[in-house]
């Protein structure tokens, strides 16, 4: 019995060492690392001026009236104020900045409150849409109190971190919890990597710091799902990813990505067993542009490429980033599958921002489509609109380019309503909405409920009789 007891305590005993070996104490306050933190953390508040039409009638004409193309040009051009709030934070004692794009992008004056009650103006010194991110210079003397970067990449599921910012314009404000996940995609931006958080993030909480406990900023707080409000699911951008953009923002006042020239997409199972591949793995080439980088190193349509720069690419997402934080001119080595073997093929990266193929990308305008049974033409939204209309960061759906005089939308939507649901369903796709179309009008009712957000941005439900 006495053995038995012993064994039972040495057991005992191996557990709670194995527990306590594995897992961290919860902290019993932030309250020392939020005191020492505030300070660094900024309120960043602008405005713009918005110039919209409005109708110069109490009433609008009847469809197809000869007074309608008479009087439609003359709207009274009216100008307004909109303002946005958002957050940032301080990375030196000279008054630098850090925030997100869309919190001053198109603003006239960026106005950033620091610990509470000081106020100072600020330029932008430089802004990358792609990683949405902008760094700020404060027009004073004063010394400031800056944060420093941890490694992003030492960052596990389940560490304590904690965000702080101006949700709704109540500066100041701290909120915890964990990292919920890594490498999240959301489909914002050209390069994303998210970190995933359930620390309360909302609206206003953008451009702020997520830091971990050691005081040092693992994140770049940026988006959140939820239409009204933090549901527990945030997203930073990584702080190793960020600090390449801004680095480079301010010794260049713009970006300088690195730029393969190569178009890829994801290798899937039939893929890879067609190629006698292992496993699923790296990124195909679907196309080389012509002169690029790639096409000079003799990398072709067809080959996989499975390393770049002694890296491996496990998955099609993880070759553009790698890529972009890469030195412009700089000499890579890249392993490619070709012919059922491995070869290596050595790259001279190009610039991006330079580069024919981003140029054409920049430019191109969004494919509009009409929906025939609505007599409305669409186009799918983009990340521009959601930024310039500051839109939830998650908003999906259809822009209304035009409305014909006979579409059953005419007295009850205008041109620049946003579609973001019919029949309550989620609308990403102008096919999507043409299926729902075609499903109503095969009903005996042909009455149709849609969710818009109109041009003011307000979300308003409209139900169409439909012909």
């Amino acid at each position: 019995m006495k053995k038995l007891k012993t064994y039972f305590a040495t057991l005992l005993i191996i557990c709670s060492f194995n527990t306590q070996s594995f897992s961290k104490s919860v902290p019993e306050s932030f309250a020392d690392l939020a005191e020492k933190l505030m300070p660094s953390v900024v309120n960043i508040s602008t405005t713009q001026t918005v110039v919209t039409n409005s109708n110069p009638f109490p009433f609008q004409f009847p469809p197809g009236s000869p007074f309608e193309d008479m009087f439609k040009e003359f709207g009274t051009p009216q100008e307004r104020k909109s303002s946005a709030l958002g957050s940032g934070f301080i990375i030196d004692e000279n008054g630098i900045v850090v925030t997100n794009n869309h919190v001053i992008q198109d603003a006239e004056d960026i106005i950033v409150r620091v610990d509470g009650d000081k106020e100072f103006k600020a330029k932008v010194i430089g802004a990358d849409p792609l990683s949405d991110i902008a760094v700020l210079q404060l027009e004073t003397k004063v010394k400031f109190t800056p944060v420093k970067f941890g490694d992003s990449d030492k960052a596990r599921i389940g560490d304590w971190v904690i965000a702080i910012g101006n949700p709704f314009g109540l500066g100041g404000t701290v909120t915890s919890g964990i990292i919920s996940a890594r490498n999240r995609s959301i489909g914002l931006s050209r390069y994303e990597d998210y970190i995933q958080t359930d620390a309360s993030i909302n609206s206003g909480n953008s451009g702020g710091p997520l830091f971990d406990m050691n005081g040092d900023v693992i994140g770049i707080n940026t988006a959140i799902l939820g239409r009204n409000g933090s549901i527990g699911i945030g997203f930073s951008i990584p702080s190793n990813s960020a600090k390449i953009v801004i680095d480079q923002l301010i010794k260049f006042g713009e970006t300088k990505r690195g730029w393969l020239g190569v178009r890829i997409q994801d290798v899937t199972k039939e893929i890879a067993e067609v190629e006698k591949l292992n496993n699923p793995r790296g990124a195909l080439v679907a196309s080389v542009a012509d002169g690029s980088p790639s096409d000079k190193a003799g990398i072709k349509a067809g080959d996989i490429i499975l390393e770049f720069n002694n890296e491996q690419i496990k998955e099609m997402k993880e070759l553009p980033m790698i890529v972009a934080r890469t030195e412009v001119g700089k000499k890579v080595d890249v392993k490619i599958w070709r012919n059922k073997k491995e070869i290596i093929k050595t790259v001279t990266l190009g610039r991006l921002e330079t580069s024919e193929d981003f140029k054409v990308t920049q430019k191109s305008s969004p494919t509009e489509i009409e929906i025939e049974n609505l007599k409305i033409t669409v186009r799918k939204l983009n990340e521009d609109d959601i930024r310039q209309r500051k839109l939830p960061n998650q908003t999906r759906g259809l822009v209304i380019t035009k409305i014909e005089n006979k579409s059953p939308l005419f007295n009850s939507i205008e041109v620049n309503s946003i579609i973001v649901e019919a029949q309550k369903k989620k609308i990403i796709s102008a096919k999507e909405l043409k299926q729902i179309v075609d499903q109503v009008l095969k009903t005996n009712q042909k009455t149709i409920l849609l969710v818009v957000y109109n041009s003011q941005n307000q979300r308003r439900y409209i139900g169409v009789k439909l012909k």
